[in-house]
Formats: structure tokens, sequence, C-alpha cells
């Protein structure tokens, strides 16, 4: 933490830049940047040489940029939101209301046959038309069998998700196609080594707290052994959780072989399940998913945690008002949650609105917009109502680059998203070109832009200690006449405030004599540092022998442990 010292010699620049000012007549504070401070034990001089200016600046530098301890962090996973309602108490009512009229008269077409029995012995009825409705007291009924609280674990038990209230966690997701080169300008096809670099990056970024798969791996053509391999590489990258998809239900099986073995047994597996399953059950509007049924059903199965999850296209697939979207999305999830807890009551299970937003004139997809982070906070405030755990899309990008584009469209709805109380905010990080892009800079960068969302998340602490009054007092009344220095000020500097990792804040001269750092290069350099490292969530060598010998793993042995 800094210290009196260097605040002592910032106090020192400031009185001088006072004095500046007041002789230019200047409004505001400005730092007299030609004078600098060294310091020692018993005094501090003014020195105008380049090599003490660097020296002071990079000695607190570093002092800033040393790690605390989880519990002096000003910012973590899961804290809570819920402050932000874009939707009134009679709103979300008749969202409620509406989406049960839905169910009932509409209904849902196209479940397999497993499904129809599922459902019809739960009290579903199937119509001559083939589609299933859904009573009211069914849903009810269902709804009072779910689980309100589910904990997504951790292979190592160090980032433990709890999803409950208003408890706020940020991480990845998508099926993006292509990568992102920043330097070259350009977009090339996704690599299972770009999915395990994504998921070692991750393991890195205090702020990015779960990896769903962000991007398929457009290297392997036969589907199963993407699968597999996609949890392979996203499991030997990262100990958080890790969410992912099944092309086919004949496909789970082997994927439980493989998370069986990697947690040391079914049993293990099943009491700290590390992988869930992201489930799009349905193809809006209001039709199910054959295959992605079976493949739920598979999961729930095997102990796996389930996404629920409805993606309409606002005036595509879904209607074109935001209430609408929200609507029909909340329907189609309330009947999977009937699915759900129809074949196990309380089974762990994600709420998944995730209706996306529309460009009208181009019929392009508009997930950096307002109207998109309008559709995700309606989305979490019914979540809420139902007392259910959710999640929902936010802080992705149209932008094809991770330019000032992306920095407003990725800001806007992960401050909205998190504000309002989201349990799980997908495609938070490094999602570009409206979700057919991934960006390994950008994903560092977004550890940055989560971290000033999660300061708006924890919000204003107002108590008789942070009213100050006390401080007030003695600074104003025969004190200094500034709160620099104060044992307050020192003692809050880390738990109060949130410092960017890489964004720049120095003053033009510094960033002059700094050689002028472009935010992209610093995050280039530090994607080369993390990936320079060995994995820390590598497995053993017998573990991943055993895995290769049962497994067709297309990565490469990274570690010497596993060569």
């Amino acid at each position: 933490m800094p210290d009196l010292e260097w605040m002592t010699a910032l106090l020192s620049c400031i009185i001088g830049a006072k004095r500046g000012r007041a002789a230019r007549g200047s409004p505001g504070l400005w730092f007299n940047t030609n004078r600098k401070i060294s310091s020692s034990k018993s005094e501090y001089k003014m020195s105008s040489t380049l090599s003490r200016r660097s020296g002071g600046r990079s000695a607190r530098r570093a002092l800033r940029a040393a790690p605390l301890t989880d519990d002096a962090r000003p910012i973590r996973a899961g804290m809570s939101g819920g402050t932000y309602k874009p939707l009134s108490d009679l709103d979300v009512q008749k969202i409620h209301t509406a989406a049960l009229d839905a169910l009932e008269t509409i209904g849902l077409a196209d479940a397999p046959p497993s499904g129809v029995e599922i459902l019809t012995n739960a009290g579903a009825i199937q119509g001559d038309d083939g589609r299933i409705r859904f009573p009211r007291a069914l849903v009810e009924d269902m709804l009072t069998k779910a689980r309100r609280e589910v904990t997504l674990f951790s292979r190592d038990g160090k980032n433990d998700l709890r999803l409950s209230g208003n408890r706020v966690h940020y991480g990845t997701a998508g099926a993006a196609v292509h990568i992102v080169d920043v330097h070259g300008n350009q977009y090339r096809e996704c690599t299972v080594q770009d999915l395990h670099d994504a998921a070692r990056i991750v393991d890195k970024l205090d702020n990015v707290h779960f990896v769903q798969r962000p991007m398929v791996c457009r290297d392997i053509p036969n589907n199963y052994e993407m699968d597999l391999n996609t949890i392979y590489a996203c499991a030997s990258g990262t100990t958080k959780h890790i969410g992912t998809s099944f092309t086919e239900p004949s496909f789970v099986p082997g994927a439980f072989e493989m998370l069986y073995k990697i947690a040391g047994g079914e049993a293990k597996y099943r009491e700290r399940p590390f992988v869930s399953n992201s489930n799009c059950f349905v193809v809006p509007p209001m039709k199910f998913a054959t295959e992605s049924c079976e493949v739920l059903e598979a999961c729930i199965r095997g102990g796996m945690p389930v996404l629920l999850l409805s993606a309409g296209m606002a005036g595509a697939t879904a209607p074109s008002t935001i209430a609408g979207a929200i609507t029909q999305a909340v329907a189609e999830c309330l009947a999977g949650l009937v699915y759900v807890n129809a074949i196990a009551p309380g089974h762990p299970t994600i709420f998944g609105t995730w209706p996306f937003g529309l460009d009208l004139r181009t019929g392009a997809m508009s997930v950096g917009s307002g109207e998109q982070a309008l559709l995700t906070a309606g989305c979490a405030q019914m979540h809420k109502f139902y007392g259910i755990p959710g999640g929902a899309a936010a802080g992705a990008s149209d932008s094809k680059m991770p330019d000032m584009q992306a920095g407003w469209e990725q800001m806007c709805s992960n401050v909205m998203a998190g504000l309002s109380g989201l349990n799980m905010v997908y495609e938070a990080a490094g999602m570009h070109a409206s979700l057919l892009g991934f960006c390994l800079e950008s994903l560092i960068l977004s550890d940055d832009i989560i971290g000033q969302a999660l300061r708006c998340v924890r919000g204003i602490e107002v108590t008789d200690e942070t009213l100050a009054l006390d401080q007030m007092e003695q600074v104003c009344v025969g004190g200094p006449g500034h709160y620099l220095g104060t044992d307050q000020t020192l003692n809050r500097m880390q738990s109060d405030f949130v410092y960017p990792t890489l964004g720049d804040r120095a003053s033009p001269k510094e960033w002059v004599e700094l050689e002028k750092p472009n935010l992209l290069t610093k995050a280039t350099k530090r994607k080369d540092e993390i990936l320079a490292e060995v994995s820390a969530a590598r497995f053993d060598i017998q573990l991943d022998k055993s895995l290769r010998e049962a497994h067709k793993i297309h990565l490469l042995p990274q570690s010497p442990l596993i060569a």
C-alpha cells in the first residue's frame, strides 16, 4: 500500500501546482510536471533529472501494482447488484402473466418423443397440432421445485461461484468462428490452441470469473472430437468453472468419461461438477430444439448443471419490442424449467434468457447497443421475480477490433447487467463482430472494463465513517487544508478504489517519457507473458496420458510435465 512518504511528495507537487495555477489564472488542479520528488527518509529534494523522475514513479507504480489479498480487494466475484430496475413491479407482473398466457395457449412445438413423455407425465398437454402446452398450475408448481441457489464449482475449490439473489459474476461465452488478429487488422479461423490460450488467460484474470466456451475449434472437423477437445482445452487451461455445449446426445457419454476421469471418479464429479452444459434447448420462436433436448436429458442424468438458453433475435425470431422479446424468452425458459424439474426436481439450473438486439435497418445483430443492455437488465429483473439463478448476455461488441466503439459497447451493457444484479454475465469479455470474432487482447482489456463495472456494482457505502465529518473538521479547522496523508485516505486508497492494470492515466509528458505506450501493444505483451508460462491448470503426466489414450486429443502437450 502507498505510504505517507509518497503522499507527502504528492502534496508538495499539488502545492506547487496551486501556485502555478494561481499565476496562470487557469481553473482546476494542475500538476507541475517539471518538478518531481525524490525521497529519502529525512527529506524530499526537488530534481529535474529524468532518472529520478522515472525511478520514483516506477517505485510508486510497483507499490500500487503489488497484489492484494482477497479480503483486501475492493471488488470480487459475487458482489451484489440489483439497484438498477428498468421494469416497474407492475411491468414485471405483466411480463409474467403474458409468459404464462403464451405457454398455456401457444405452447412449444417439436419436443422429442422422450420430452413429450416427460412433460405430459408431469401435467403438460400435447394438442392435436403436436404442440406442448403448459397449464399455469404446472408452471407454478415446478417453480416451487426449482433450485433457488446454484453453486458452479471450480476444479481447485478456489473460484466457486455461488449464484443467488443479486450476486454478479462475469465470464466468457459464445461460439465465435474467428479469432481477431489485432496487429494484422484481420480475422482468421479459430483453433483448439486459441481456445486453450483463452482459458489460460482467463485463469490469470481476477475479474473474469468463469470460462464458457467462447469459440469453436474450426481445425477439428469431427464434431465428437471437437466437443471433447473443447473440454480438454479449457480444463487444461483453467481451474475456474467451465461451460460447454454438445453437438449430439450420443457425444455426452464420452464427455462424461473424460470428466469423471479428470475429477478422479464419477462420485467426485457429481459432488463438485466443474463443467456445466450450455444448452440451446429451444429454437425461437417457441419451438424445442429436438437434439438439444436429448442432450439436456443426458446431462441431467450425468449430474451436470445446465444453462437453459433461449436466444431469440428481437425483430426476427422474437418480437421486435424489448418487452415482447423478454416475454418470449421468459416463456421459453419457464418451459425449460418445467422440463428439467420434471426429470430431476431441484437439479442445478440457470435461467438463461438471452434475447439479442437486431439492427432493423440491415438485419445485423446489435449486441453492443443500448437496446441490448436493456434486454439483459430486464431479464435479470425477471430472474429476481422468480427467485432463481439466471444469466444473460452483456459485454459483447459489434466492432471488429478492440477500438473506441468496442469500449463503449462493452462497458455500457456490462455495467447495466451488473447493476441489475444479473447472476451470470455471459459474453462479457473478448467478444467482437456481433459474436463472430473473439480477441485475446480484448479479453485481457476486458479485465479492466469489468473491474470498473464491478466498482459500479459495489456502489456507495454511506456510514458515519464514510460521511467523514470528523475528517472535514480535522482538515479544515486548524488542519493542513487537504486530505492527503490522513489515516483514512491511506487506509482506503486500495480498499475503495479500483486501479486499471493496463489503462493509462499518465500525464501527456509522462506518456511521452514512457515512449507513448499503446493499449493494444500492452495487451499483447501481457498475453505473451501469460502464454509463456506453464499452465497452472495442466494435468499431471499420468492423467494426461490416460486421457490421450482414451480420446483423440488434438492439442499438443504444452508442459514438460505432460510431454
